[in-house]
């Protein structure tokens, strides 16, 4: 026993030396040490030594085991050292590297002018109203005194998913649908996002959004109108503004305007931005076509009321200095940086 004893312990001493890594090292222990390894086989072959030589052999495997413990543990604690600094080398940090620069988001432009926009016109108390991109013909033409087969619908050729539904041609639609709740008086603003069949180029897309504002009340005239949008303009590009009205034709407006305001580059004088006239477009506007409230359920005798509507993109282009209306949509960091 003696001799299998020596034989078991340069046996693992030698596994041990050769074992290389973590796992084999585990495996070599399990094979001399565990349940079933060849030290504790010895044991359990104590009952057939002699009484009187019990103590020797006893203290011999006690050594054996020992003995392989210490290589075990020696070798171990040298494994780790290796495996950690291989790590080490792996995940090695150069802290004089420039360090990675977090690139915060912020609003597109877009999304700047429409909430300058709103903060204006909910100070003058009106609500911000929503509806769907998704609109009823009734909605988007019929209601607002654009019948089938009017040039108006031409115009605007917009994409129909049958006969009865259309992707909207502007927010309009909203302004109908709260007008037919019947709670007045109204002040609201209904900005959103509006489809038409246009070619894109640098003024147009078959996408945009588009802000229209409507106010019905007793005793409202063209003069409100002039007032609040003359208001509207130098809040939104400097005191100094002045505005212009010319006559213009909308199906559900009478009568009808278009709004200039002055360049507010050269301040009226003219500019290459304003081409030389001293005055942009910004808006079209009118008073509520009679007509109009009566298919929403309004008495036209009794409440008056006006409405406008500007392209987001327009004053987002204006307000910035944008020369192509594409370079909203394209993503492009260098461009978004800016703002």
């Amino acid at each position: 026993m003696k001799e299998q004893l020596k034989a078991i312990r340069e046996e693992a001493i030698k596994q041990i030396q050769a074992s290389g890594n973590l796992d084999k090292l585990n495996d070599v222990r399990v094979a001399f040490l565990g349940k079933k390894g060849q030290l504790t086989a010895v044991l359990k072959g104590m009952k057939d030594v002699a009484q009187e030589e019990r103590p020797v052999v006893g203290q011999l495997v006690n050594d054996t085991r020992a003995s392989i413990e210490k290589a075990l543990e020696e070798t171990k604690k040298m494994l780790e050292e290796k495996a950690r600094e291989e790590q080490m080398k792996r995940e090695v940090i150069d802290v004089t590297l420039p360090a990675k620069k977090i690139n915060m988001g912020h609003r597109h432009p877009n999304n700047i002018a429409l909430e300058e926009v709103e903060r204006i016109f909910v100070g003058m108390g009106y609500e911000v109203m929503d509806g769907p991109e998704v609109e009823y013909d009734l909605y988007n033409f019929e209601k607002l005194n654009i019948p089938a087969n009017h040039p108006a619908k031409d115009e605007q050729d917009t994409f129909y998913i049958n006969k009865d539904i259309v992707l909207r041609t502007q927010t309009s639609p909203v302004q109908a649908r709260v007008m037919e709740q019947g709670k007045l008086p109204i002040r609201m603003l209904s900005p959103g996002r509006v489809y038409r069949s246009d070619e894109v180029d640098a003024t147009h897309s078959p996408s945009f959004h588009q802000i229209e504002g409507l106010v019905v009340d007793k005793g409202i005239t063209f003069a409100d109108l002039k007032g609040t949008l003359a208001e509207f303009a130098k809040e939104l590009f400097g005191p100094e503004t002045k505005t212009k009205f010319r006559p213009h034709h909308f199906p559900f407006t009478e009568p009808s305007a278009e709004m200039d305001v002055t360049c507010f580059k050269c301040g009226g004088s003219g500019c290459r931005f304003c081409k030389g006239s001293g005055w942009i477009e910004i808006l079209g506007c009118g008073m509520v076509h009679p007509h109009v409230f009566e298919m929403c359920g309004i008495d036209p005798e009794e409440y008056t009321g006006f409405a406008f509507g500007v392209g987001l993109e327009r004053i987002a282009l204006l307000k910035y200095e944008i020369d192509d209306m594409r370079l909203l949509y394209e993503n492009d960091v260098r461009f978004l940086k800016q703002f």
